[in-house]
């Protein structure tokens, strides 16, 4: 198997990766485009790869769902970022769904403690499409008013588990949704409405 390169400046890149993605978690709702090149395996929306590369090292378990562990994917994290995959979703800091018509209920993941809410998981969601100023209302910190956003390729109780998860809060896991190029965020502090 040839190793695909990943990032084509690994420092540069990164830090304009992380930016993306501190726009995207100070803004939530807000559609970031994570423009970088990079060559990762097919499966990878290039959005979700770039915070894989940016987010995960050897200190960050990560867990992928049934559609992201295939072998090639599994040796190129490994490879560029020396991730731990474990096989329990609660034991993991990030995780990656493929497939999120079958993704298990955030509860499935470490939500944090009251003590140490910071101790959760991201979870790091390709969809079909983002689209903003549609759908649903989304209201909290780093929200001017309220926003708006549509996500097409989510099962159906999404919604109710990013309401349930807010309502846990500070406790609660945090979404990254990526489609494509562009991410959006949902931390645990946005609520959601129709």
């Amino acid at each position: 198997m040839t190793m695909l390169a990943g990032l084509a400046d690994p420092t540069l890149d990164s830090q304009r990766i992380f930016r993306s993605l501190l726009e995207a978690m100070a803004h939530p709702g807000r559609i970031v485009d994570v423009a970088v090149g990079l060559q990762a395996p097919s499966l990878f929306h290039p959005a979700a790869a770039a915070a894989c590369l940016t987010l995960l090292d050897f200190d960050t378990p990560l867990w992928l769902d049934d559609a992201a562990a295939r072998p090639d994917v599994v040796e190129w994290l490994r490879f560029h970022c020396g991730v731990p995959i474990v096989a329990r979703p609660e034991t993991a800091r990030f995780a990656v769904i493929a497939d999120p018509e079958r993704m298990p209920s955030p509860d499935a993941f470490d939500a944090g403690t009251a003590e140490h809410p910071e101790r959760s998981a991201t979870l790091i969601v390709q969809v079909q499409s983002l689209l903003g100023g549609t759908g649903r209302r989304l209201t909290g910190p780093g929200i001017a008013g309220e926003a708006r956003l549509e996500v097409a390729g989510v099962p159906e109780a999404f919604w109710k588990w990013v309401s349930a998860n807010h309502a846990c809060f500070p406790r609660g896991v945090d979404f990254v949704l990526s489609a494509g190029r562009v991410i959006v965020a949902l931390p645990r502090t946005t609520a959601v409405e129709d």
